[in-house]
């Protein structure tokens, strides 16, 4: 496509030494306990991957300190893609504890994308897409989001990016790829920046999800849980 090479942002993260990048960015988690006591909240997150997004949000779950894991805590369970919605009513019908339901897919091949958000949406559980992968949103962490169409040049432009930030491979079975992130990234510019790319697709006059790249929405459901635990801003 002639508009790949557009990024959106300002500057690529692989500018300027990574301890530059993440002085000041966000707020020490295990110092952060006490300053405010987070609703309480029992995120259930079903995804239909074994593998990145599962993974990524396994990173998160586990970076929150201790003292506030009984007060919020991330499941993370795996569902055919075109069951997701259906599996988190389902559990969450299952447990008489506070839930807050979510489910986090690709648009990559998906058939019923649209429909599947507006189900979400129509039962009350939050949709964290990402158009075309999950890739698109980690782009953002290391200072860019590419204007990409396909899955798999997203993957590997992502993994190209990565390994040039960080100095090591990508692998989508990475379990430590949230911590890696967070350390080489910055995670409040990613959301800012994830949330204008949205805005402006829906400003263009895209209205369907499956229209909207390179967007997502999963990291409102990041800054959601971050905000609890009140260590982002």
């Amino acid at each position: 496509m002639a508009n790949r090479g557009k990024v959106i942002g300002k500057k690529a993260a692989s500018e300027g030494k990574p301890s530059d990048r993440r002085a000041g960015k966000r707020r020490d988690r295990n110092k952060c306990v006490g300053a405010r006591v987070p609703e309480l909240g029992y995120y259930l997150i079903v995804t239909d991957t074994d593998e990145t997004e599962k993974n990524y949000f396994e990173g998160l779950r586990d970076s929150i300190p201790a003292e506030l894991k009984d007060r919020l805590v991330i499941k993370v369970e795996k569902a055919r893609t075109v069951e997701l919605v259906r599996k988190a009513l389902e559990m969450t019908g299952q447990e008489s504890q506070y839930r807050i339901p979510w489910i986090v897919f690709d648009r990559d091949q998906v058939k019923d994308f649209d429909e599947i958000i507006r189900a979400a949406e129509k039962n009350g559980v939050g949709a964290g897409w990402s158009n075309p992968c999950f890739e698109i949103w980690m782009h953002a962490y290391l200072g860019e989001i590419p204007v990409i169409m396909e899955s798999y040049t997203c993957c590997d432009r992502f993994a190209e990016k990565f390994e040039k930030v960080t100095g090591q491979k990508y692998f989508k079975n990475d379990r430590d790829i949230y911590r890696k992130l967070v350390q080489c990234g910055d995670e409040k510019k990613a959301i800012q920046m994830a949330e204008r790319c949205y805005k402006r697709c829906v400003e263009d006059g895209k209205r369907k999800p499956s229209e909207m790249w390179p967007a997502c929405r999963v990291h409102r459901l990041v800054e959601e849980i971050l905000k609890k635990c009140n260590v982002l801003f």
